[in-house]
C-alpha cells in the first residue's frame, strides 16, 4: 500500500441570509494509504471519454471526520480533486471510495 497525504473536502449547507442556503466547503488535510489504484474510461457519448478513477484510501478518523463523514464530497489525489462516492466507516479508520472529477465548489477557488 502506497502511502497518500492531501486534503478532504467536506460539504454543509448554511443559510447565509433568511431563506438563502449555499454550500459551504471545509477542507482538512489527512494522512492514510491508498489501498487500490484503479482508473476506466467511461463512454458518455461526448467528443471525449470521461476519465474516473477506482482508487480506495483508506484514512485514520480524527473526531471531525468521524461526526462529518457523511458531508466528505472530494478527496485531492496528484493535485486533483476526486468525487468520493462511497465511504465506509470501520472505525477507526474510513475506507473512501473515489469517481469522477469533483467539479463543483472548493476553498480557495476563483470566484
Amino acid at each position: 500500500m502506497a502511502k497518500w497525504c492531501g486534503k478532504i473536502g467536506f460539504a454543509e449547507n448554511v443559510e447565509q441570509e433568511p431563506g438563502v442556503w449555499v454550500l459551504r466547503i471545509t477542507e482538512r488535510t489527512y494522512y492514510g494509504e491508498l489501498v487500490s489504484n484503479r482508473w476506466k474510461r467511461q463512454n458518455s457519448g461526448n467528443v471525449n471519454d470521461d476519465l474516473r478513477i477506482l482508487n480506495d484510501i483508506s484514512i485514520v478518523a480524527d473526531p471531525y471526520a468521524t461526526e462529518h463523514y457523511s458531508q466528505i464530497v472530494y478527496a485531492e489525489l496528484d493535485g486533483v480533486k476526486w468525487r468520493v462516492t462511497d465511504c465506509d466507516v470501520q472505525y477507526p479508520r474510513l475506507i473512501l471510495t473515489m469517481g469522477g472529477v469533483w467539479n463543483g465548489e472548493s476553498p480557495g477557488a476563483a470566484e
